[in-house]
């Protein structure tokens, strides 16, 4: 498995001051994505669960079991501040991968 990058995997590992940071962003998943979001109507309708206000990538581990696509629940719900969004109780679409 030496020879697969992260890229491939659906993540990302790059470092910021001294130390490892992995995202999906700039993944080939991300990036298919995004790419064909006008095309990927297939969601799930789900509930922020209370405890997980402002929490994406808790959010993204209950959907997804990995919290590494906070950043799709993000785009699918219309939220650019993931600190404002995300409320208890809220009703949030959950984008099939």
């Amino acid at each position: 498995m030496s020879n697969v990058s992260h890229y491939m995997l659906g993540k990302n590992i790059f470092y910021h001051k001294d130390r490892p940071v992995t995202t999906s962003v700039g993944s080939v998943i991300a990036d298919n994505a995004i790419a064909n979001l006008e095309n990927s109507y297939e969601f799930d309708v789900g509930y922020v669960p209370a405890g997980y206000e402002h929490r994406p990538d808790l959010i993204s581990d209950i959907f997804y079991n990995t919290p590494e696509y906070w950043w799709l629940l993000l785009l699918f719900n219309n939220i650019t501040d993931p600190f404002e969004g995300f409320k208890a109780g809220d009703r949030i679409l959950i984008p099939k991968l």
